[in-house]
């Protein structure tokens, strides 16, 4: 696979304008979802997880009860690349059929 560009700093500013919720936190593009409880929780990053493995781009996630944190970096470019933002839309994706 080749190597993607990481994203310059006013790059990430212009993507999080429109990506709402999310923020670099220590050199990540992270976000934290709430749910009603631990079940919603876990079938969330199932689906999370199933999106990363087709993608063969794995986030980093945190699951405490009813809040998940999900974490993206493209480590092979050592930073934020678009694929980030890309795999972070679809966090959001997934995280709006939740709710439905």
């Amino acid at each position: 696979m080749t190597r993607l560009p990481r994203l310059t700093e006013e790059e990430i500013a212009r993507a999080l304008a429109g990506a709402p919720g999310w923020a670099v936190v220590d050199g990540k593009l992270e976000k934290k979802y709430r749910f009603r409880d631990f079940r919603e929780a876990m079938a969330f990053v199932n689906r999370v997880a199933e999106a990363a493995e087709a993608e063969q781009h794995h986030p980093d996630i945190a699951i405490h009860y009813n809040q998940v944190v999900i974490q993206w970096v493209t480590w092979g470019s050592r930073g934020i690349t678009r694929r980030d933002f890309e795999m972070a839309a679809r966090c959001d994706a997934l995280y709006g059929e939740s709710a439905g």
